[in-house]
């Protein structure tokens, strides 16, 4: 076992010196994340805005379902992705599986329901105050989901890097969709893990700071968007 401040000294001279095993689990976890989170983006917010202004039968119990997704145990997406992308599920055929794109795949459907959730209270609550000047115009509810989703960009953006937050620190799904194969599925959650078992604590410890500080940086964007927000409405 290596002494706590050595591993720490060695973990941060191998973020210094821009270790290229480092550097290259850092960027395929961003590279996943995002892609995930965009795909995430182009469902759940026309979900969302839809949800908040359409009136239609079932709406009521789709919200249910929306909000209660958000809290999907990541291990049983992971177990759900698995089966449809093996050799023995309908997907097989795609030969996707311990591949990055079954991991964005499992990290989108952890992300959509979160950001689809956020949306919807965003626009419902941005409906409730432009909704009678919306009907004097007679814009439809087609039109008005643009309107409002364009309106509330600061707000969803928040909801866009919430469901950031969620993907990048993503385990459970992502191993075992990407089997954690190295230079190939191996991103920071992952390779923490794998490290800390092997007793290579300055890599893990090096992936831990650097997770820290994208989520911190991630937070502080957050709360700057929220701070830009309540700025503007003051004025």
């Amino acid at each position: 076992m290596q002494d706590f401040a050595e591993a720490f000294t060695l973990a941060f001279q191998l973020i210094a010196s821009g270790n290229a095993d480092l550097v290259e689990i850092v960027l395929l976890s961003l590279r996943v994340s995002v892609t995930a989170v965009l795909i995430a983006g182009l469902i759940g917010l026309p979900l969302g805005a839809l949800l908040a202004v359409a009136r239609f039968p079932g709406r009521g119990g789709l919200i249910v379902v929306v909000n209660a997704l958000m809290g999907l145990p990541p291990v049983v997406v992971g177990l759900l992705v698995y089966l449809m992308l093996s050799n023995a599920g309908p997907l097989g055929v795609l030969q996707l599986l311990y591949t990055p794109t079954a991991m964005i795949i499992a990290q989108a459907i952890l992300v959509t329901p979160i950001v689809a959730a956020l949306t919807r209270q965003v626009i419902d609550d941005l409906n409730r105050e432009y909704d009678e000047q919306l009907r004097s115009l007679g814009v439809g509810w087609y039109d008005a989901v643009g309107t409002l989703l364009w309106d509330a960009r600061g707000s969803l953006a928040t909801a866009l890097l919430a469901g950031f937050g969620r993907a990048i620190a993503e385990v459970g799904a992502v191993i075992i969709v990407g089997g954690n194969i190295n230079h190939v599925t191996r991103v920071m959650t992952t390779a923490i893990a794998l490290e800390t078992s092997k007793g290579n604590l300055a890599l893990a410890l090096a992936l831990g700071v650097i997770l820290m500080l994208i989520a911190l940086g991630v937070n502080a964007l957050v709360l700057s968007l929220r701070s830009a927000r309540m700025e503007a409405a003051r004025a």
